[in-house]
């Protein structure tokens, strides 16, 4: 009983030593002032364009009601690649690169930040038209999905060191 009792007590101190230091984590949107959710998103008009603004929308959180503060503009481009063949010379699975320049400028003026992305995923090639757009689209939206991530990330970086 002692020891449980000890135990306790030294987390108590561990996590009020803590919550002194400093520390602000990463992943919280106080890490950026809270600025995420008022960031406008733009995109090309395209159905990847689309995808990762959703997706982008999606992590930053975005407040349609409030003003946003920031303008963030993407540029996506993206690059197929068959990998493997078989023995009719068809490819077996095909590689998506997904490259994306975002541009981060605040509204009321101030210095731009950019940053460049890169996610890459596969998908199989399937013999039947239909499976073959589905599997296509699932490699589009899971690396629309990790570019969204990753840009997160970077604004984050970006708005914590303002």
């Amino acid at each position: 009983m002692r020891r449980l009792v000890l135990a306790a007590g030294l987390a108590t101190v561990s996590l009020v030593g803590l919550s002194a230091c400093g520390f602000t984590p990463l992943y919280g949107d106080a890490a950026a002032g809270g600025s995420l959710s008022r960031i406008s998103v733009s995109t090309q008009d395209d159905r990847l364009g689309y995808r990762v603004r959703e997706q982008l929308e999606d992590a930053l959180g975005r407040d349609g009601a409030q003003t946003p503060l920031y303008r963030l503009e993407t540029r996506i481009t993206q690059s197929r690649r068959p990998l493997g063949r078989r023995i009719d010379d068809t490819a077996v699975r095909y590689e998506l690169t997904v490259r994306g320049e975002w541009t981060l400028n605040p509204v009321a003026g101030g210095p731009v930040m950019t940053g460049v992305e890169t996610v890459t995923t596969t998908y199989a090639a399937a013999d039947q038209p239909y499976a073959a757009i589905a599997a296509q689209q699932d490699g589009e939206e899971r690396a629309a999905a990790e570019l969204a991530r990753l840009i997160r990330l970077d604004l984050l970086r970006a708005l914590s060191d303002r």
